[in-house]
């Protein structure tokens, strides 16, 4: 077994796609070094597996790895989560605190949606990666913390340079190498794969026969768009493994859920103020467009 093969195996990895293969191959690459690493894609592609597999293939691997949603953090706060804090360095801080560098300090820290982080977080990051150095909040003393840094956007950080919401230095700091992950539309040949590992999955989860694709449902899958990538297939395998009797599942039901000629998520009809029947199928499908949205675009709520 070659070494991408066995690190598919190790992280539960499915799919063949060149692009994917070669961004796991850039994670096994890089991992030895302390290099900083960017990971470009949309949601929902898998961005969150490439720092696992460079923290578990590095040095660093017995040290702690640390997961941060930049993106979920309130703005107020971020510094105190990602810094630490001293006793009385604001309203509530009843207590000196260590922040995730702090934590993290000889191992290796993931900033997910790094693209949302204020631009006066950015400055203190800046610091760190230049040289190790952070400050509490509300102190004026020096700290060194040793720590891998990778990193991963949904964003359009160029664009995001030019509208001044990023560092243009920060970007090119943290983009030492960028890993792309591909969307899962890219991957046609991996969507059927993928969808009999969930349906798996959740027959076992739950205790029900699997469900599976006739052909023509095959062909529906891998001509539909995805916006959600992975993460919105494995909704719909669980949602369908759970609600339909009929285990076969063909491509008149698919639309049902997903319809080809819509994207998510459109509850209200911007031209009409109303839904209408040729947007939706069902009340079923209103309300899976109306949770995917939630879970999945809080970001969208943001901004």
């Amino acid at each position: 077994m070659n070494e991408l093969q066995s690190i598919k195996n190790r992280f539960g990895i499915i799919g063949n796609y060149p692009a994917l293969n070669r961004a796991l191959e850039k994670s096994i690459q890089v991992a030895p070094t302390d290099i900083t690493v960017l990971v470009i894609g949309e949601s929902g592609t898998g961005k969150e597996f490439i720092p696992k597999i460079i923290h578990a293939e590095s040095k660093r691997k017995h040290q702690p790895y640390i997961v941060v949603n930049c993106g979920a953090i309130p703005e107020g706060t971020i510094d105190s989560e990602l810094f630490g804090h001293e006793k009385g360095a604001f309203t509530g801080a009843t207590s000196t605190r260590k922040g995730y560098f702090e934590v993290a300090d000889g191992g290796t820290i993931f900033l997910d949606e790094v693209g949302e982080l204020p631009l006066q977080t950015q400055v203190r990051l800046l610091r760190v990666l230049e040289s190790g150095e952070f400050m509490k909040v509300g102190s004026s003393q020096i700290q060194k913390t040793d720590v891998r840094i990778v990193a991963a956007t949904n964003v359009n950080m160029m664009k995001a340079i030019q509208d001044g919401r990023f560092r243009e230095d920060l970007y090119y700091r943290l983009n030492t190498v960028q890993i792309d992950m591909p969307p899962l539309r890219e991957r046609k040949g991996d969507i059927h794969l993928l969808f009999r590992k969930f349906a798996i999955d959740f027959a076992e989860k739950y205790r029900m026969p699997e469900i599976y694709l006739s052909d023509d449902g095959v062909h529906y899958l891998e001509n539909y768009s995805f916006p959600g990538n992975v993460r919105q297939l494995r909704n719909l395998v669980e949602q369908m493994t759970v609600v339909e009797q009929n285990r076969e599942i063909n491509s008149t039901k698919l639309s049902e859920y997903i319809p080809m000629n819509a994207n998510l998520p459109a509850v209200v009809n911007k031209n009409h103020g109303s839904i209408s029947n040729s947007e939706f199928h069902s009340e079923r499908e209103i309300m899976y467009k109306i949770l995917f949205d939630m879970r999945n675009d809080l970001n969208d709520l943001k901004s």
